[in-house]
């Protein structure tokens, strides 16, 4: 077993205990990764240290260890890729965006005319484009995500890196889903820039499974779906919602793609990631378009 009093003793007075954890893993065979925290908090014992870790995600940590280890951030990671890339899915907006009029809509300065997301202007903007939906990338860096939400105990690192693709489009459009599920939550996160109405999915792929986020909906959504309720592909599962339901954005989708869900049991989810750990992210949350299937160039400018 690795010496977990030296493990320890590495982690105190560190500012950025997620660097400290992944050095930590270097090396740790992965019987060991999977075990490591419960005794690494114990060791810690009343260390400030030990309070910061303990206050975040116990899952994230973990795939902060794995991916120090050598080891994918999700044990599912690469399976749920691969099935991904094989499966027949049905659009999630009809008509479906690619044979649409889109546009990409950046927000790291390529397009200064542009008001932000949470800017009311936007709506009257984005309607002067003439475009039926707007592209808003994974992977993308956004200043907007500032606020002390996007921060934890364990680094003073803004989670600033989008993990979802956004869809732009009317208040009230419908919303299909891509696959066979099962309702795993329907939720309202009302703070402030948090998802208004909220919904998880869950999917079976091969012999794992993995999950779907549908962010910024309507208050249809109680209507039409409920926890433990099966839906197949192409059903309509929500809508658009509007200011201020959809948690103070202009309308759009967020949708999102986890391999795991970490000790997320409220529904809700990391919309965004840490910089420093995209690697672990894209583990945990791969890229959506491997369900969207937007065409190649469609974030282009």
């Amino acid at each position: 077993m690795a010496d977990i009093d030296r493990i320890a003793a590495s982690l105190t007075g560190q500012d950025d205990l997620y660097a400290a954890l992944r050095r930590a893993g270097t090396g740790l065979p992965p019987a060991e990764v999977e075990v490591l925290l419960p005794a690494l908090l114990a060791a810690l014992g009343d260390a400030p240290e030990a309070a910061r870790l303990a206050s975040v995600d116990q899952g994230l940590l973990r795939a902060v260890l794995r991916a120090g280890a050598g080891l994918p951030a999700t044990r599912n990671a690469a399976a749920i890729r691969d099935w991904l890339a094989q499966a027949e899915v049905a659009p999630v907006f009809q008509p479906e965006i690619a044979a649409s009029r889109h546009i990409a809509l950046l927000t790291g300065g390529q397009m200064p005319d542009m008001p932000a997301y949470s800017d009311t202007a936007f709506d009257r903007w984005f309607a002067a484009t003439g475009a039926d939906y707007g592209l808003g990338p994974y992977g993308e860096k956004r200043s907007v995500y500032t606020a002390a939400q996007f921060a934890d105990a364990a680094s003073a690192e803004r989670r600033m890196i989008h993990m979802g693709i956004d869809v732009f489009a009317p208040a009230g459009t419908p919303v299909h889903a891509p696959l066979p599920a099962r309702v795993l939550s329907v939720t309202y996160n009302a703070d402030p820039l948090d998802y208004g109405h909220t919904l998880i999915l869950e999917h079976e792929a091969a012999e794992t499974r993995f999950f779907t986020l549908y962010g910024h909906l309507g208050a249809s959504l109680p209507g039409l779906c409920e926890p433990g309720q099966t839906v197949a592909a192409g059903q309509i599962i929500a809508h658009l919602g509007d200011w201020p339901e959809n948690g103070g954005w202009a309308p759009h989708l967020h949708f999102q793609i986890m391999t795991d869900m970490l000790e997320q049991t409220d529904g809700n989810f990391f919309g965004v990631g840490h910089e420093s750990l995209w690697d672990v992210w894209q583990d945990i949350c791969p890229d959506p378009n491997l369900i969207l299937r937007l065409p190649e160039g469609a974030f282009a400018r």
